[in-house]
């Protein structure tokens, strides 16, 4: 009838034990092997180390903001964190400084009347695409150079137009 053998059972346990290893052991091989002929996809394509864009009336960041003050002249609000100026009404910059002084990012609006707006291709090299309402906005992230740069340009018949860069913080 019905008869147990330690002796059988210990073989036929062990062959399916090293069988389970084995086809475990394959899976694992060739999924890592798998993985590694995958070709990789590039990172999404930087644009140039330098920017178009890198000062604004010879102010660039980094500069103390003594340096600052000397190019752009006696600001209409002035602290330790920020200047604000105001250009024939119709252009206001505000230059901000970190905790050392230093400038650390720098915005420009130019509103409706602003005579020589830059274009957006002369401030990020490239043209941004234009939205439905006729605005626009674009930001370029320049790793290399340390800092980033957006245009802006708002719809409607009087748009302002805002450009700004700013350090990367780390």
């Amino acid at each position: 009838m019905f008869c147990f053998s330690p002796g059988l059972f210990h073989g036929r346990a062990s062959r399916l034990t090293l069988l389970i290893v084995g086809a475990l052991t394959f899976i694992v091989l060739a999924a890592g092997t798998s993985r590694a002929q995958r070709t990789r996809t590039p990172p999404p394509a930087e644009p140039e180390d330098q920017p178009a864009f890198v000062e604004f009336k010879g102010v660039r960041l980094g500069m103390t903001a003594d340096e600052a003050r000397k190019k752009l002249g006696s600001p209409k609000d002035k602290s330790a964190e920020q200047d604000f100026y105001v250009f024939n009404d119709t252009q206001a910059v505000q230059v901000f400084y970190d905790k050392a002084g230093a400038v650390s990012a720098i915005s420009i609006d130019f509103m409706s009347g602003a005579n020589g707006i830059p274009a957006a291709k002369a401030v990020l090299g490239t043209e941004p695409e234009t939205r439905a309402d006729g605005s626009v906005y674009k930001m370029l992230r320049y790793p290399k150079a340390g800092y980033w740069v957006s245009y802006s340009r708002t719809a409607g018949n009087s748009p302002t137009t805002t450009i700004t860069m700013q350090k990367i913080e780390h």
